[in-house]
């Protein structure tokens, strides 16, 4: 075998060029396959200069202001193609506070009313463990866990699939205080975020229920965004379920919203107020999605 024709095997068992057998669905040159030829490029000015890189492996270009786009679109395709891999059909969303204790944890708590809320870690836990056993009979494709992958609720959440043998999902967002997904996530199914907007896409595009257990200004905002989507007919509806009735109660005035005229007093149907897990997965049981609205 001469030179030329050495080389030639190489390529091929290197996987730069293609042979008989290959996937002919796609003739073209594979960007991997560039991407490692550039590599091994001689050392010159030329090639050393930031004109040179291509563009999909030069992180500097791919992090200017004008390629905020491509990067939104990223990160949409990123968490969605994978999940599609992973078989992930439906979720089974879990909001809630970073901070709340778990019950062994209490006597690191800021005060005593977050010290008391840990008894909703203890029914996120076990609300998740019941959801995955659910899920686990469909194969892991329904009713998978979703969570915001950090501490508190998200922790419990995550924790309660784990222990009930199944996976959960944490989508991760970078925060500027150091903060690492929770050790219960599924390692595959481990996200981390940039953009606020497209997380919020992917804990509501595979949605089934929707929980919220208390929080503070994250919770919140993730609580009305979806509640919103829901109210304008922008979501379909599905069973909407906040724990912790007297919490709820004592920080937003619902009656008066729909007092005030500022919703609609049907609005007020969209959520439904539970305490235990068992009375939330019954209320998801019992769940009947309601009427389309009249057309004019």
């Amino acid at each position: 075998m001469g030179p030329v024709q050495r080389r030639a095997r190489d390529r091929v068992n290197e996987g730069l060029w293609m042979t008989a057998d290959d996937d002919h669905r796609n003739v073209f040159r594979q960007s991997g396959q560039d991407a490692r030829i550039t590599e091994r490029d001689p050392d010159t000015p030329q090639t050393r200069a930031p004109s040179y890189r291509l563009a999909y492996t030069d992180t500097d270009f791919l992090l200017q202001d004008e390629l905020r786009p491509v990067r939104l679109q990223l990160e949409l395709l990123k968490a969605g193609m994978i999940m599609d891999r992973q078989g992930v059909e439906s979720t089974v969303v879990m909001f809630g506070g970073a901070r709340i204790p778990a019950p062994g944890r209490t006597a690191g708590a800021r005060t005593p009313a977050l010290a008391a809320l840990s008894r909703y870690y203890a029914e996120a836990e076990r609300f998740a463990q019941a959801m995955t056993r659910r899920s686990i009979d469909t194969g892991g494709r329904e009713w998978v866990v979703c969570t915001g992958g950090g501490p508190g609720v998200m922790e419990a959440g995550n924790k309660g699939a784990h222990d009930a043998g199944g996976k959960s999902i944490g989508l991760g967002i970078v925060l500027p205080h150091e903060q690492a997904p929770n050790e219960y996530v599924t390692p595959d199914l481990s996200f981390n975020f940039h953009y606020f907007a497209i997380r919020k896409m992917h804990f509501l595009m595979r949605a089934r229920v929707i929980t919220v257990f208390p929080g503070g200004f994250g919770t919140l905002d993730e609580l009305f965004e979806a509640l919103t989507l829901i109210q304008t007919q922008r979501m379909k509806p599905v069973p909407f379920l906040l724990f912790g009735r007297d919490f709820w109660h004592q920080i937003v005035n619902w009656q008066a919203l729909a007092d005030a005229g500022t919703i609609s007093a049907s609005d007020l149907d969209l959520i439904r107020f539970v305490e235990t897990s068992d009375e939330a997965i019954a209320a998801i049981d019992a769940w009947q999605a309601p009427p389309p609205p009249k057309t004019r």
